[in-house]
């Protein structure tokens, strides 16, 4: 079984920057698109980002954003080192989340415990 850790995540002012990762162990996922979302404090959760599975590309790119992240965030894989990340730039308050990694592979889905990514105003 596949397991999905993230790291990266902390106390940030607006403006600032993280980068958040996540570690894929027990499978290889470079065939397979990722997915980071996000669930703040009273909320459900929410699709962030996607990358297609590593030679996937089309001719609508192989990465799609939420709205309200464009132009801000990026998200971004290694296939050498099982991993996927995503590059948080201009952070806002409204970012405040919980950021968890996700997979889905026939039905199966795989989590990530999340990491906090807090943003101060």
């Amino acid at each position: 079984q596949v397991q999905l850790v993230e790291s990266g995540g902390g106390l940030v002012q607006a403006g600032g920057s993280l980068r958040l990762s996540c570690v894929a162990s027990g499978g290889n996922i470079s065939t397979y698109a990722m997915n980071w979302f996000r669930q703040a404090p009273g909320k459900e959760r929410e699709f962030v980002a996607a990358i297609s599975r590593s030679g996937a590309n089309t001719l609508y790119g192989n990465t799609v954003y939420a709205e309200s992240v464009k132009g801000r965030f990026t998200i971004s894989r290694d296939n050498a080192k099982n991993t996927v990340d995503l590059q948080m730039n201009s952070l806002k308050p409204e970012d405040t989340a919980v950021y968890y990694c996700f997979l889905d592979v026939s039905g199966r889905r795989y989590w990530g415990q999340g990491t906090q990514v807090t943003v101060s105003s």
